[in-house]
């Protein structure tokens, strides 16, 4: 004979599992009518915020089309004054090091610190396996990231704004 504490454990096993198969039901009804919810949103586009951020042209130009080269702006750095400009031109090492093309005071920079690079119309920043990071807007560059117009690139102590018009 079945022990009363059994039964109620099989009972309640049986419970459960009817609510599980009862929820992966309902899910994968609501996700088959999801395409329908979809297509009347996109029947009806919402214009972005302005202040949204999203993608960007990949080519800049300047007055009259011409191109303009991109530059870094100095903010804030140790030995170098504020609004010091940099041209990026084919691309250009930060760090402390004598192989930088853009050097440092910073001891919070590593020799080779970071990399930018053209890759045709686009600038892209990449920390080349600095000891304190290289920070893109405020978030940590794991790997080559593009910059845009108004960019703010920060090694140590150091902040530049990227600007491309």
């Amino acid at each position: 004979m079945l022990q009363p504490a059994a039964v109620a454990l099989q009972a309640a096993f049986l419970a459960v599992l009817f609510l599980f198969v009862v929820w992966v039901a309902r899910s994968a009804l609501r996700d088959l009518r999801r395409p329908d919810e979809l297509r009347a949103a996109m029947a009806s586009p919402i214009a972005p915020p302005s202040d949204a951020t999203g993608l960007h042209s990949a080519a800049r130009t300047g007055v009259a089309g011409a191109a303009v080269e991109p530059r870094l702006i100095v903010e804030r750095a140790p030995g170098h004054a504020p609004g010091l400009e940099y041209e990026i031109g084919a691309g250009a090492v930060l760090g402390r090091g004598e192989q930088a093309e853009i050097r440092l005071e910073d001891p919070f920079a590593s020799a080779r610190h970071a990399r930018l690079a053209r890759q045709g119309p686009v600038v892209v920043l990449e920390d080349l396996g600095s000891t304190n990071g290289t920070y893109l807007n405020e978030e940590l560059v794991t790997g080559p990231q593009p910059l845009h117009q108004g960019d703010r690139v920060r090694i140590g102590d150091s902040e530049f704004t990227y600007v491309d018009r």
